[in-house]
């Protein structure tokens, strides 16, 4: 663990693996924190250095006042990877993460190797979804946050994960009672406003869509469309919910692991 200076504040960051392996981004979902991922390390850290850090408003990292923008995530990324002494990097972005993914493709593409962004899409919800729950947070503040986490179980995950892996679902929906309620609000407003479906043409790094069958918050198709509108984009879809990386598991991995490791998709 350890932190980087942004102008406003700390953001909180971990690295396992090797150090001189090429550098693996993870990016968390709205409401989570990097330990979201915490599934996923073992197999990525074989092959990569992984990089893994709290968005803005979520974990130990800053808290500062909203709205946020994507951009403004994009550019914290960014940052940090620029005090870190990174170049270059594979990112994977889940759900916000996912949005943060899309605006590094399109606007720092760069810095980017390969792109993976999973249960998103290029415009998430709209005005009507997003308003009333930040007006909800801002207004009943940690009680609201303990709501929002009673009822993620059913969007993050499918019932019958939720029945058979409680102690897993618990450590996950722990993270967004445990969200600061003017972050996660100042977050909300960040998928609120971030539309990229005029602009998804421009991404020229290798990238790798994932959905899941069940999720009712990004469906599938908002992965189809993402995909169909990147030149050469690669699709995967897995049995789950919201949060795939946590209910696929392995296979989650696997594929992910697949696409970065393979040379032909350079």
């Amino acid at each position: 663990m350890g932190f980087v200076k942004l102008a406003e504040g700390d953001l909180n960051y971990r690295l396992d693996g090797p150090q001189e392996a090429p550098v693996l981004v993870l990016s968390n979902s709205l409401g989570t924190d990097l330990h979201m991922w915490d599934a996923q390390v073992p197999a990525f850290s074989e092959h990569f250095r992984v990089l893994r850090f709290d968005t803005r408003g979520h974990g130990q990292s800053l808290v500062t006042e909203g709205p946020y923008s994507i951009e403004q995530l994009g550019r914290d990324v960014l940052a940090m990877l620029d005090q870190l002494g990174i170049d270059k990097v594979h990112f994977c972005g889940l759900s916000m993460g996912g949005l943060i993914g899309q605006w590094l493709g399109i606007n720092a593409g760069e810095r980017l190797h390969k792109l993976v962004v999973c249960n998103t899409a290029a415009k998430i919800g709209d005005p009507s979804v997003w308003n009333p729950r930040i007006e909800t947070v801002l207004r009943d503040g940690k009680a609201a946050m303990v709501a929002l986490r009673d009822a993620s179980i059913a969007r993050w995950f499918t019932p019958d994960f939720a029945e058979a892996q409680p102690a897993t679902v618990k450590q996950i929906t722990d993270m967004l009672a445990a969200t600061s309620p003017q972050g996660y609000a100042a977050n909300c407003a960040a998928v609120r406003d971030a539309d990229f479906r005029e602009q998804l043409s421009s991404i020229q790094v290798p990238l790798l869509v994932i959905a899941g069958t069940e999720d009712a918050v990004t469906p599938p198709s908002g992965g189809h469309f993402i995909q169909e509108r990147v030149s050469g984009a690669e699709y995967a879809e897995f049995y789950a919910a919201h949060l795939s990386n946590v209910q696929a598991g392995a296979a989650f991995s696997a594929r992910v692991l697949d696409f970065l490791l393979d040379s032909g998709r350079a």
